[in-house]
């Protein structure tokens, strides 16, 4: 799968993800300090869902209407990155066919 990761994901969980054999960019790498609404159109042009612990994407889809090609909300109350790679590895065993092109809040 395609993932843009945004900021506020470490390069761990970056580097995880790329373990697993997905194609992950960093906005960490790429382009720090970006807007959330340019991370968002950088993530739906290239057709990579988003990986974000920011709320504001919320805002962006569903009060502004910005399109995107997936979007995984990590709500987690224990932030560390091996918690953040414990959900995601878990998120995608079971629902990575249901991620493309869906908001997805994600709690432990």
């Amino acid at each position: 799968m395609k993932f843009l990761a945004d900021e506020n994901i470490a390069l761990a969980v970056v580097l995880f993800l790329q373990k697993q054999g997905h194609d992950v960019a960093s906005i960490t790498q790429l382009s720090p300090g970006s807007s959330d609404a340019s991370v968002l159109l950088k993530a739906e042009e290239e057709q990579r869902i988003l990986i974000t612990s920011d709320t504001d994407f919320g805002e962006l889809v569903y009060r502004v209407g910005q399109q995107h090609a997936g979007i995984i909300l990590l709500r987690l109350d224990d932030q560390r990155n091996a918690n953040k790679i414990r959900v995601l590895r878990k998120l995608l065993k079971i629902h990575a066919a249901d991620l493309p092109d869906a908001f997805v809040v994600v709690t432990e």
